[in-house]
């Protein structure tokens, strides 16, 4: 019979409770990016001790690596609020001057995909940064006027997918540039260890392992897979995410051994059956398998390359060897 204090348990959480309640707060609870954790925990420590606002914080890395996470960690750091936004929706100045004018000192920004904010938007960011004053013009053509307002001192922390799409002006107004790197095994191990105590579920070793293991080097997608294993184990194991049920819920998950899913799987095979193996255009990938050309490139693409499952060249995306052995697919010659 199923126990109920287990489900009692599961139903205290929602997919966004969750996230929020297994988000670690403190940089000693931050696991993993060892060297880009203890480089700012010493910038931290260097600005409460002169008493001043953190320089500007840039983070770029593939999706998933932590770095909405390690913007709130460094406002509670510093013993700030945090303010968020994303590139996309500041789509004019006042939205900006608003966001801005609501900070108080010392306060963090935190502007999520912000290689998509409008250049003109960034040009308003540019005395902000700097000088922490905002200069917007009011008023219709013909009876406009220039307003000048002065903002406390405060941290920007922009992340990006795509550091190279930033403008050279606005990367160049950030003090502090770090890039995140994909995780370790071990270390995606535990941070499901860690997610499963917080959610007080039951999850052995072994399936932890096997977990981090297909988790692409990425702790955004080793606690979507522990939430979608932890329903299996619900349903079929009395809550208990053992070895057994982790790969039968893999398996109907159709993640591989490698972390390989079934988009990963149909860009490949793409490539290989409709384009002979490459070489072949990032469109004509997209086109072929229904996706966008951002998903592969932001989402698919940093796995594969890390993986040497696919190499860029100057005509376009070429399958490896490697690809083609994991595949079971023998090369045409």
């Amino acid at each position: 019979m199923r126990d109920e204090s287990v489900i009692k348990n599961y139903s205290l959480y929602d997919d966004q409770e969750i996230d929020n309640t297994i988000r670690p707060e403190s940089i000693e609870e931050y696991i993993g990016q060892s060297d880009v954790k203890e480089n700012i925990k010493v910038f931290i420590e260097a600005a409460k001790m002169r008493n001043e606002a953190l320089d500007h914080v840039l983070l770029y890395g593939p999706p998933g690596l932590g770095k909405t996470t390690l913007s709130f960690i460094i406002a509670h750091e510093m013993g700030t609020n945090i303010k968020t936004a994303s590139g996309p929706s500041i789509e004019k100045s006042g939205d900006l001057a608003a966001i801005l004018s609501s900070l108080e000192p010392g306060d963090v920004l935190f502007i999520d995909e912000i290689h998509r904010m409008p250049r003109y938007i960034e040009e308003i960011l540019y005395p902000a940064m700097e000088d922490f004053s905002l200069d917007i013009i009011v008023g219709s053509e013909g009876n406009s006027r220039n307003i000048k307002i002065d903002l406390p001192p405060f941290t920007l922390v922009g992340a990006t997918t795509r550091a190279g799409d930033l403008s050279s002006p606005l990367r160049d107004r950030f003090g502090i540039v770090s890039k995140l790197q994909f995780y370790t095994v071990d270390e995606l191990e535990t941070i499901i260890k860690r997610t499963a105590r917080v959610l007080q579920v039951e999850c052995d070793d072994e399936a932890a392992h096997e977990l981090a293991k297909r988790s692409r080097g990425t702790p955004r997608i080793a606690n979507r897979l522990f939430k979608r294993v932890r329903d299996f184990a619900l349903v079929k194991n009395d809550g208990v995410v053992d070895l057994n049920i982790t790969l039968e819920a893999l398996k109907r998950l159709k993640v591989d051994d490698l972390g390989l899913d079934n988009t990963d799987h149909e860009l490949l095979l793409a490539i290989i059956n409709k384009f002979n193996g490459g070489p072949v255009g990032i469109e004509a990938i997209a086109s072929s398998i229904g996706e966008e050309v951002t998903t592969i490139e932001d989402v698919c693409e940093p796995y594969l390359l890390q993986e040497g499952l696919i190499k860029r060249t100057s005509r376009g995306r070429i399958v490896t060897d490697r690809a083609y052995d994991i595949l079971g697919i023998e090369r045409k010659k």
